[in-house]
């Protein structure tokens, strides 16, 4: 029967081996010189042979680095006029993408400015129609009041009263029919107005900026290619919003909070840890996705939990982030647990 050497016999053996490879490095005279880096090369290879420790409190598990994406999109279907971007590029909130072409719009635009001016001639028209059926209006009942009067003095007919207040009548529905025509020309010009900013609408949303500051991803279309409405033209990354996605086990994600700190150490740079902070558990567990490994290949169900970085962190470093990088990530279980050392922030200067 063969007996497991145990964990202890395990590690000394890994101090040994340590010891001699020193040995052989380190030459046999004085090394005085080298005395700084002594500790250094004996922490290097002991954490080789026997790895780092990790406290209870805290959970190692691997993921990647994504970040939001953004689809620019044309509104309504045409020409593309002019991509104005490259993949790679860092582009501002504001700043103008792409182009449609716009030739149809702008002969639509100028037949609305055409009806505006149009509808406010006839509101003119109207205005000085009401002027003069008023005047006419003053003029019968003047001439009506008169006939009335001289018909109470006996010396008007009644066909003369009568026919004043016919023409009264008369001027009274004319002034009428004016206020009418000009509350039919505001209407017009109010639907002429608003098909102006109806197009003057699309016009800028022919213009396709930047909603927030990203990095070009990819060009899905080229200048002069036709794409339909809400057709992407170019996906933009959020380089304010980047985070690693990780998969948890109940027993840890149960254990996290809201805002709890997290450390992120990237396969590309092992040098380095970057400070990051829970902002999303999932409320119900899922398989592990195949693209995520876990330390525990027992535990299928594992809860979804993304580690967000800093805004003003990713803007210091904007330039080096990139995602789809993968590395390690490290939760803290214990708010009042302490980092071990080769845990402590450490970021490129």
């Amino acid at each position: 029967m063969s007996v497991r050497p145990s964990r202890g016999r395990n590690r000394a053996l890994a101090f040994i081996l340590a010891g001699a490879l020193l040995a052989l490095l380190v030459p046999a005279t004085p090394a005085a010189a080298q005395e700084s880096g002594l500790k250094a090369r004996l922490q290097s290879l002991v954490d080789r042979f026997n790895g780092r420790a990790l406290p209870a409190e805290f959970f190692k598990t691997n993921g990647r680095l994504e970040s939001e994406q953004v689809l620019i999109a044309s509104k309504f279907a045409g020409r593309v006029a002019q991509v104005l971007v490259e993949e790679g590029q860092t582009v501002d909130q504001g700043v103008e993408i792409a182009r449609m072409d716009t030739t149809e719009l702008n002969a639509q635009l100028t037949g609305a400015q055409a009806d505006v001016r149009r509808a406010e001639k006839a509101i003119a028209e109207a205005e000085a129609s009401i002027t003069q059926r008023e005047a006419e209006r003053v003029l019968a009942e003047q001439e009506y009041e008169r006939a009335a009067k001289l018909k109470q003095s006996g010396f008007g007919t009644i066909q003369s009263a009568d026919t004043r207040q016919s023409q009264l009548n008369v001027a009274i529905a004319a002034q009428k029919a004016a206020e009418a025509s000009l509350a039919e020309a505001d209407a017009s010009a109010d639907t002429a107005r608003a098909e102006v900013a109806r197009i003057q609408s699309q016009l800028d949303d022919a213009v396709l900026k930047a909603p927030r500051r990203g990095r070009v991803e990819y060009k899905l279309v080229r200048t002069g290619e036709v794409v339909a409405a809400g057709a992407p033209i170019v996906t933009l990354l959020d380089l304010g919003d980047v985070y690693m996605t990780v998969f948890l086990p109940a027993r840890v994600a149960g254990r996290l909070g809201m805002g709890s700190e997290a450390r992120i150490v990237l396969d590309p740079a092992p040098d380095y840890v970057i400070p990051a902070t829970v902002s999303f558990v999932a409320s119900g567990a899922q398989f592990t996705p195949k693209t995520v490994e876990t330390s525990d290949e027992r535990e299928k169900l594992m809860f979804r939990v993304k580690l967000r970085l800093a805004s003003d962190l990713l803007r210091q470093y904007e330039d080096r982030v990139k995602t789809g990088v993968r590395g390690v990530a490290y939760v803290r279980t214990a708010p009042d647990a302490t980092w071990p050392d080769w845990l402590n922030i450490k970021l490129p200067q």
